[in-house]
């Protein structure tokens, strides 16, 4: 079944809702929340381009239920170690579709990261890959897959993107 371009505004703004409030959520820290915008079943990743491109499993960051998701924050809460850091998320519009029934969403992302001491920079950017359930009346990320542009991350990856 080809793809279909999503053109109801009413669907188009919850999608949109739905991304930018994921985003702000990682921005604001209300990293405890952040899982709740998956759905029970779900999958997460963040993989670099060639990786992805090629098909390849391996990823920086791979969580397949929203537990791992919620331990991956108790983690970073409690146990890891790394100096303090915000981000902030620049994400374009989203290009989204129906295929094979699902609802699918396209969206590019820039993240700057801000550390303890002030230094700013690009931390990362690159493309989400989403497929959109709706879980009790609420849009939920199925899947995200999180596409870096470049295979290099110069710290610990400890926030999700």
């Amino acid at each position: 079944m080809l793809a279909a371009e999503v053109t109801d505004p009413a669907l188009r703004a919850r999608v949109e809702a739905l991304l930018t409030a994921c985003a702000h959520c990682i921005d604001d820290d209300a990293l405890e929340a952040w899982p709740d915008f998956f759905a029970r079943t779900c999958r997460y990743r963040v993989v670099t381009r060639e990786n992805f491109d090629q098909g390849f499993p391996l990823s920086l960051i791979y969580c397949d239920s929203r537990g791992m998701l919620a331990d991956r924050i108790s983690a970073l809460r409690q146990a890891n170690i790394y100096e303090p850091q915000v981000y902030c998320h620049i994400t374009g519009p989203a290009r989204i579709w129906r295929e094979n029934g699902e609802l699918r969403a396209r969206s590019n992302f820039q993240v700057a990261r801000t550390m303890a001491g002030g230094d700013t920079c690009v931390f990362a950017c690159g493309k989400y890959l989403d497929r959109i359930v709706e879980e009790n009346g609420a849009l939920k990320f199925a899947e995200r897959i999180a596409v870096l542009d470049s295979r290099r991350i110069d710290t610990l990856l400890v926030i999700p993107l």
